[in-house]
């Protein structure tokens, strides 16, 4: 048998921080609830307290549920220093920028950016005293004009949110060490295994585990996997802030994990089917997903990742109304937040109005689409029904 590091990353998302001494005889780590560890004396709380890694210490430090979790989930990125939990993505998110930025620094972020991480530096980081700058997330190389000299991070989100821009990441990387700018990537809707971030670069990868890594729309948990270098501002800064994730998350984020490999595999053959199904319809003024081959980004999109999930946008044409009517109709499609759970979800998105650095003019009625598990064929026939229900409200 090869090393674990020789491994391939669908083996890895079996095997991975399954150490015997956490699973005890058991095939899955098991649920460990505890805020007190107890100590046999006080010398060994004295000693514990000088290295709590992977140690009993406090509850806020973790256990074998959490450390398994986080431990799985550095093993998808060969290389990686560490990777720490939070309550959510958006945790994740800010612990990762407050690991990098200090008062008077300046973040550059892609104008594609998810709302929240918008939220997160026009609000908290601007009363921090961090200023952003939004950038076009087609780039690429020109990166390196807008880095300034107290340009100290760089965050990416690729594919863009709602919109599905590709970045081109490794030439934002290479302008990034150039200039000794750190770089921070969204990975979630590629995960590790369609986009392994650290391969690429990137300092710090994001993810809202409550996706794909939880996969049944039942967990809200994040994590941050950080290169070497970086490993000790995360946690040092993800502990000061007082970060943790429920053990009870993690054991559940954990038991999906092991099965997102055959997930995405197969959320993402229908998404792609029905992608493709959506481009042909003449309602339709264009479908946003990176492995179409009309897609603007798809020639970086077939460069650097593996494949593609199951989360893509289509153009509508008409007004709201047909929207609205599309949607509203939908049996198969729930309409709620979040993604990449078994099920499939429907959103009416406008991105025009979170855009600053660019214009957003998709010419139509956006909606977002995640592909569950569903067969396709029953998915289409629902959009096929929505369709008709559009062409009727707007009176065609």
């Amino acid at each position: 048998m090869s090393d674990d590091k020789d491994r391939r990353p669908r083996t890895r998302v079996v095997t991975g921080g399954r150490r015997p001494e956490w699973t005890q005889g058991i095939v899955n780590p098991p649920l460990w609830r505890a805020s007190t560890h107890l100590y046999e004396s006080v010398a060994e709380m004295r000693a514990r307290g000088r290295d709590t890694h992977h140690k009993l210490f406090y509850g806020r430090r973790g256990a074998p549920t959490q450390w398994s979790l986080a431990e799985a989930l550095t093993e998808l990125e060969p290389g990686a220093g560490g990777t720490f939990l939070y309550p959510s993505g958006v945790a994740a998110i800010a612990a990762a920028l407050l690991s990098v930025l200090s008062p008077g620094d300046e973040l550059l972020c892609t104008d594609s950016a998810y709302d929240p991480t918008r939220s997160f530096a026009t609000g908290f980081l601007a009363r921090f005293g961090v200023q952003t700058r939004f950038y076009d997330p087609l780039i690429g190389a020109g990166i390196a004009e807008l880095i300034a000299p107290n340009t100290r991070a760089i965050l990416m989100e690729c594919p863009g949110s709602l919109t599905f821009e590709v970045q081109d990441v490794p030439a934002i990387v290479a302008a990034a060490r150039a200039r000794g700018v750190v770089t921070l990537l969204d990975n979630t809707w590629a995960t590790p295994l369609l986009f392994p971030a650290m391969a690429h670069g990137v300092d710090l990868s994001i993810l809202a585990g409550t996706k794909y890594v939880s996969g049944h729309s039942d967990v809200m948990i994040g994590s941050v996997t950080a290169a070497p270098d970086r490993w000790a501002a995360l946690r040092d800064t993800s502990l000061q802030l007082g970060q943790v994730a429920s053990p009870d998350d993690a054991w559940l984020a954990a038991r999906g994990l092991r099965t997102m490999a055959v997930r995405l595999e197969a959320q993402g053959a229908s998404a792609l089917a029905i992608a493709e199904w959506l481009a042909a319809q003449p309602e339709v003024v264009r479908v946003l997903h990176p492995a179409l081959p009309d897609f603007p980004g798809h020639a970086l999109f077939a460069r650097d990742f593996l494949g593609a999930s199951g989360l893509f946008g289509v153009v509508l044409k008409g007004g709201d109304k047909g929207r609205v009517a599309l949607l509203d109709g939908l049996e198969l499609f729930g309409l709620g937040y979040s993604w990449g759970g078994f099920e499939s979800l429907a959103i009416a998105a406008d991105p025009a109005r979170y855009r600053t650095a660019t214009v957003c003019d998709l010419g139509g009625q956006l909606v977002r689409l995640s592909i569950g598990l569903e067969d396709p064929a029953d998915l289409i026939a629902d959009l096929r029904a929505g369709l008709d229900r559009l062409r009727a409200a707007e009176g065609w």
